[in-house]
């Protein structure tokens, strides 16, 4: 069985899975990953890999308690990747956009494919059908816009995200809705729209925290998979372990 702990910011995610299907998530606050560790060490006594990716961040001491207990591999540009990485600026890929590419390799390795994961920021990551990763695009998420308009403004309130009723809205908090949410749809079905225009076979996946939020609304043919960068994670440390 492999461990997947997966670092936010905030939270971590963490997933058992065994002969590459998920078996178990769950999500804790960032001091409490080393509990539990301890409750999933005990649950599932057969874990033999771990991958740990962090866009957040471990602390030293955390990061030592785990190495003790397992054989870990950090995620990073240097580790072996399943595609090749034509990005520009290798050092400054996030590592959770390596593992939604390693994602894409393995389910579609054939294919032209546009992953589009919506959560704190909106990332846009294309693999061509030789599984090269020629880089993608990034914009603010749905939450980052209404921080935004409330922080960067006097007058406008700090709302969640909730569907728009119309196009046009009545009041303030409508309009906010209206503009944030159409934006977002907007945005994502155009960027599918342009590269769509160059590859007519595009599989388009589509993950994070929002996409389910998202998937209903969007006029585009689209695959969802909350667990894509999981997966992704633990085909990397497979490939990784059979060296």
């Amino acid at each position: 069985m492999n461990l997947i702990i997966d670092v936010g910011n905030s939270f971590v995610k963490l997933a058992i899975f065994h002969k590459g299907v998920i078996k178990y998530k769950v999500t804790v606050e960032l001091e409490l990953v080393l509990k539990q560790l301890e409750v999933l060490s005990q649950a599932y006594g057969a874990i033999k890999g771990v991958i740990i990716s962090s866009v957040g961040g471990l602390t030293k001491s955390d990061l030592e308690a785990i190495n003790k207990r397992y054989n870990v591999l950090l995620l990073d540009y240097q580790t072996k990747l399943p595609f090749k990485n034509c990005y520009k600026t290798p050092k400054t890929l996030g590592v959770d956009r390596l593992a939604l590419v390693s994602a894409a390799t393995k389910q579609y390795s054939s294919c032209n494919v546009l992953i589009i994961d919506a959560g704190t920021c909106i990332t846009y990551d294309f693999k061509s059908d030789d599984n090269s990763y020629l880089g993608g695009a990034i914009s603010p998420g749905i939450h980052m816009r209404y921080k935004s308009l409330h922080n960067l403004t006097a007058n406008l309130p700090l709302l969640k995200a909730s569907t728009p009723k119309y196009i046009t809205g009545g009041s303030t908090e409508e309009s906010i809705h209206s503009g944030v949410i159409h934006g977002v749809l907007s945005e994502i079905d155009g960027a599918i729209e342009l590269y769509k225009l160059k590859y007519s076979d595009l599989t388009v996946i589509l993950t994070g925290g929002d996409a389910k939020f998202l998937s209903k609304q969007l006029k585009s043919s689209i695959f969802a998979n909350s667990n894509f960068l999981l997966e992704g994670l633990d085909y990397i440390l497979q490939i990784n372990s059979n060296e």
